[in-house]
């Protein structure tokens, strides 16, 4: 589907590759069938670095060996950052709590006590996270977050996107819990919206995951006989070459 002409958006890339939120039923297919591939060739579990080969195969999409700010999957001039997160029925969730990188205000802005001023840190925390969205889309327009929930022991799947936004830092108000991370509530709702570790410096962003979530579930494969894979693609020794 092509974005709408407007006057005001000469040297945009007209090509969005499906509207947000709608994912298309052949990506969804071509998610599930290389997770069934993975599956029997022995996989446990598809997260990280096998969720974004698996998205960028469905889309026919490059999987960044190194993302470019919060881009990982690219293609032409649209992006993805991909994330994943196990949860049990995720059919039925309604939030998700999703990891979204590391964000280390000493090093970024030099807070060597991050408990000393907590909303300093919190707001230095979202500084970092909206940068790495500004560098994604010197180059990517538009960018969005996929998520996928997973189940790997019932084989069962959420899938949905959304815009990746810059967070407007003064809306959020910064507490911290008993554990001594800090956790970020929107000012107007009192909405838990982020959680980020002082140890590590991780930041979890939590969603919502809307009624437009795409559900699925996959038929566990068998796993692949190692000796029979190798006769099939005639292994023998001269295939090993010892130096």
């Amino acid at each position: 589907m092509h974005r709408p002409r407007l006057r005001d958006n000469k040297g945009k890339k007209p090509l969005e590759l499906y509207p947000l939120g709608e994912i298309p039923q052949n990506v969804v297919w071509e998610i599930s069938k290389w997770m069934t591939y993975y599956f029997a060739i022995g996989k446990a579990d598809i997260a990280g670095e096998d969720w974004g080969d698996i998205f960028a195969k469905g889309i026919k999409g490059e999987h960044l060996g190194r993302p470019i700010g919060l881009a990982d999957v690219v293609l032409e001039g649209m992006a993805w950052s991909v994330k994943s997160v196990k949860m049990t029925k995720p059919h039925d969730r309604k939030k998700a709590r999703v990891i979204s990188g590391r964000c280390s205000p000493d090093y970024s802005h030099g807070i060597a006590n991050p408990h000393e001023d907590i909303q300093n840190t919190g707001r230095a925390v979202l500084s970092i996270y909206n940068e790495r969205i500004n560098i994604a889309k010197e180059d990517y327009e538009p960018l969005r977050t996929i998520i996928l929930i997973r189940d790997f022991n019932t084989l069962e799947f959420t899938l949905f996107e959304q815009d990746t936004v810059r967070y407007i830092t003064s809306e959020y108000i910064w507490e911290k819990n008993k554990n001594g991370n800090l956790e970020g509530y929107h000012m107007e709702s009192n909405r838990h919206c982020f959680t980020w570790q002082p140890h590590g410096s991780q930041f979890t962003v939590l969603y919502d995951i809307p009624a437009y979530a795409c559900r699925f579930k996959i038929k566990r494969p068998a796993v692949f006989d190692v000796e029979e894979a190798l006769q099939q693609i005639g292994f023998d020794e001269s295939w090993v070459t010892i130096l």
